[in-house]
């Protein structure tokens, strides 16, 4: 066989093989969607470089807690989650600088507080307002004053 059929061969198997990926994320979103309560919102992993180091994800309320989704990878589980008692909203900000350009359009971020330390996420308004309301809906009998 010459080498352009060789090319052409391995050419077909990597678009075969991003279209697979591709149908997978779908799949992943809708099986993390199917329970309801989901958003996009994204999570800033590193802050050493000032308006870097956020991952594009999705949210998903399940019960007490608020698990995180890394969006373009097929790993079932959260990457992340903390519970709505160890979680405190801090206020928020519009995105600055190059951070504009690393989250989704029209979101704002915001800081939180858990026992690990500062959380930053960026999410849209609604979703701030869900999210401000879900933390506000404690179980009877919390403590109020943490």
């Amino acid at each position: 066989m010459a080498w352009w059929g060789w090319l052409l061969d391995l050419s077909g198997v990597v678009l075969l093989l991003l279209l697979a990926y591709g149908a997978a994320l779908i799949l992943r979103r809708r099986v993390i969607a199917r329970h309801g309560g989901t958003f996009e919102l994204s999570h800033r992993l590193r802050d050493d470089v000032p308006g870097r180091g956020w991952v594009l994800g999705l949210g998903r309320y399940s019960g007490e807690r608020l698990e995180w989704f890394r969006i373009f990878t097929l790993w079932p589980r959260p990457n992340a989650a903390w519970n709505r008692d160890e979680l405190s909203y801090d206020g928020r900000r519009e995105p600055l600088g190059a951070e504009q350009m690393s989250l989704y359009p029209d979101h704002v971020v915001i800081r939180c507080t858990s026992s690990t330390g500062l959380v930053e996420l960026a999410m849209s308004e609604s979703s701030l307002t869900g999210f401000q309301a879900w933390l506000e809906a404690r179980p009877p009998g919390t403590d109020w004053n943490q």
